[in-house]
């Protein structure tokens, strides 16, 4: 289902959220008649709108409560869940930007789904992509995945022998517990600018934003692409070309 509450549904989230669990199941009891035992996941897209303009709104309240009732709904039916991401309707990589995304793929990693399609780069309501933001989301993404993976409570993880080395008032700095982690300890995100705290200036005083973009064309300028056959290369390159002669140009 892909439901704007306002549209396609009610304004109410808690109406909306049973409407779309309704067409959902529906549609996985219809598939498993056609063919039984046949994988199935079940897919959700949930948003607000503006009830002044009729533009979809992202990252907001509603449909972040939404996911973490739709994801419960889920688990409780025993199916895997297609569900949320990184949205925003802001039109640059700014604090709006962030603070959507953060708040629609945490609900999203929290209400456990399985498969997201919308994990990075989205921007303006997924009208574009924004290639700096791919790249802040993808850090993102990595600290997700170190929140998801929950909290390590093993014997190495309790650090026995580090409590046993220092001394009262000392420090773990250089215990042989430190030394043991201290490259896996703690999430690194690419982007960080924390190892140059004190030279930041020095080093151009470069914002989020404009180590995105010297990321993105890092990767871009030193990218390989993989092998492929040169026969099925061309074909697929003359497809490419016989689609586009076959298809009018529009403004989109």
């Amino acid at each position: 289902p892909f439901i704007l509450s306002g549209a396609m549904g009610p304004v109410s989230t808690a109406a909306s959220v049973t409407q779309a669990m309704a067409e959902a199941l529906m549609c996985c009891a219809f598939s498993q008649l056609i063919r039984p035992g046949a994988p199935f996941v079940l897919g959700n897209f949930l948003s607000s709108m503006s009830l002044k303009s009729g533009a979809p709104t992202f990252g907001m309240p509603e449909p972040i409560l939404s996911n973490y009732a739709i994801g419960q709904m889920a688990r409780a039916a025993g199916l895997p869940l297609r569900s949320g991401g990184s949205l925003t309707a802001s039109k640059i990589e700014d604090a709006q930007a962030a603070y959507e995304s953060a708040d629609s793929m945490h609900s999203t990693m929290l209400a456990g789904a399985n498969f997201v399609l919308h994990a990075a780069g989205w921007m303006e309501g997924g009208l574009c992509t924004g290639f700096e933001k791919l790249v802040m989301d993808a850090d993102r993404l990595g600290g997700y995945q170190k929140l998801g993976a929950g909290l390590d409570s093993g014997p190495e993880a309790m650090a026995r022998d580090a409590y046993g080395e220092v001394e009262p008032a000392g420090h773990f700095l250089g215990s042989a517990h430190t030394m043991r982690n201290y490259q896996t300890a703690f999430y690194e995100p690419a982007l960080s600018d924390s190892e140059n705290v004190e030279s930041w200036e020095e080093g151009g005083a470069k914002d989020m934003r404009q180590r995105a973009y010297e990321r993105w064309t890092s990767l871009l300028s030193t990218y390989e692409a993989p092998p492929m056959d040169a026969g099925i290369k061309e074909e697929l390159q003359a497809y490419v070309a016989r689609r586009k002669s076959e298809i009018p140009d529009a403004w989109y």
